[in-house]
């Protein structure tokens, strides 16, 4: 993956690392001597974030050799060699952590994401991300979802419009929240409204919302939101969603079933790094 920010944010993982410097590394290992790693999968799981892993020793070490066996979206079983990675020992030493740390949750996240994807794909409703990302990790969490086979919601508040229980109460309806939205934003941006009863939806489809997120309804409501509706908006299921009720809302007739579970739950994929000689 190309992100502008990525250098950004892992000097600054670097440094947390680092600080004033690798004490242990920089006791044991003499200046000149050279190693060879690789990066081994420990369970199985879907791979994401391997580039991201190379350009951590790369900003350490620009002229590393880094040889990938595996790209973004492989499916790992465990023993898998993913990477090997050739420079100074001391490199590898000292990168191999925060390395890892990025790798091992992005597959992690990948790999929750496929397993939920699995569940509904001979359904309809497509499954998507929420804004419940680690601060600072957005672009690469919803990146790892994607890789997982899902579809990324908006990545924040500036590239799309949802009106949230508390823009209501603020405003006072969801018809003039509706009203006011539209009044200042391009013709080209769509408008979402959360509902959380039938009633809401009656009045977000009178005010002629783009897509209506169903928030917390049980099965049966979202069943009669999508029979009421009848096509006139998109309709988003959202909250508490998880593997284990993925399957059901997706038969309720949504098109859309957003979880914050693929990122706020996901576990790391359990991959080590370990040297294979020096020299």
């Amino acid at each position: 993956m190309e992100y502008i920010g990525l250098n950004e944010l892992i000097d600054r993982a670097l440094q947390e690392d680092i600080g004033h410097g690798d004490i242990t590394t920089e006791s044991l290992i003499p200046e000149g001597m050279q190693a060879s790693g690789v990066f081994v999968a420990k369970s199985a799981g879907i791979l994401a974030g391997i580039n991201v892993s190379r350009a951590v020793f790369r900003y350490l070490e620009s002229g590393i050799t880094f040889e990938t066996f595996k790209t973004d979206g492989d499916t790992l079983a465990a023993g898998d060699v993913i990477a090997r990675v050739t420079g100074k020992a001391a490199t590898l030493l000292t990168g191999e952590r925060v390395a890892l740390n990025f790798l091992q949750r992005l597959s992690g996240i990948a790999t929750k994401t496929r397993r939920m994807v699995e569940l509904i794909k001979y359904l309809p409703a497509e499954l998507v991300d929420t804004r419940k990302t680690t601060p600072g990790l957005r672009v690469l969490e919803k990146y790892a979802v994607a890789v997982g086979g899902a579809r990324n919601h908006r990545f924040g508040l500036y590239d799309g419009v949802m009106i949230k229980d508390n823009h209501i109460k603020a405003v006072g309806s969801i018809t003039g929240a509706v009203s006011a939205a539209r009044q200042k934003i391009p013709h080209t941006i769509k408008v979402e409204v959360e509902v959380e009863n039938l009633e809401q939806l009656e009045e977000a489809l009178q005010a002629r919302a783009d897509i209506i997120l169903l928030d917390n309804m049980d099965i049966e409501q979202m069943k009669k939101a999508v029979e009421i509706t009848a096509g006139r908006a998109l309709l988003e299921a959202s909250g508490g969603i998880n593997e284990d009720t993925l399957a059901e809302v997706a038969k309720s007739g949504v098109d859309f079933i957003s979880s914050g579970a693929l990122t706020h739950s996901a576990v790391s994929l359990d991959i080590s790094f370990n040297l294979t000689e020096t020299w």
